[in-house]
């Protein structure tokens, strides 16, 4: 299973007091135990570079640290988050929850892992991305959660 990892799942997993932390970390476990490949884009080194410290440099050693795949983020993606901007799935102003949707999609892959309930895991956006992503010759990648990969044998 090739997954997209998402910026709030690598903060989880250093809030050990909020709920999903324990699932997160057993997300990373897998890809430690090459159960699953772990991918991430430079939009989500962008988000993480605005964390203070010593959080920001916890996270990016973890993405290092494990060998997770940092794709850079091109046109094609751009341009499909931008659709999702137009059909009004996702906020102008959060244009980088688009990109991550939308770098699961161009790259064809299997789920993108997110815990950001406010503009990627819910049900609007899973619907409407599907749509948008079918008429743009594009699979769908499932948006779930930690939990979900770790219950999911694809």
């Amino acid at each position: 299973m090739r997954v997209y990892i998402e910026t709030t799942v690598f903060n989880r997993y250093f809030e050990d007091s909020r709920e999903f932390n324990a699932e997160t970390k057993r997300l990373f476990d897998m890809v430690i135990a090459n159960q699953i490949e772990a991918i991430t884009s430079t939009a989500v080194i962008e988000e993480i570079d605005r964390a203070p410290e010593p959080k920001r440099s916890q996270m990016l050693n973890l993405i290092k640290d494990i060998g997770i795949i940092v794709l850079e983020v091109d046109q094609q993606a751009y341009d499909l988050a931008d659709v999702y901007i137009e059909m009004g799935t996702i906020p102008a102003k959060y244009r980088l929850d688009g990109v991550h949707i939308a770098m699961a999609a161009v790259n064809d892959l299997d789920c993108i892992v997110s815990l950001n309930f406010h503009h990627i895991n819910r049900l609007k956006t899973k619907t409407a991305t599907e749509i948008i992503n079918r008429m743009k010759d594009y699979p769908n990648p499932y948006i779930c959660t930690p939990m979900e990969v770790l219950d999911n044998d694809l």
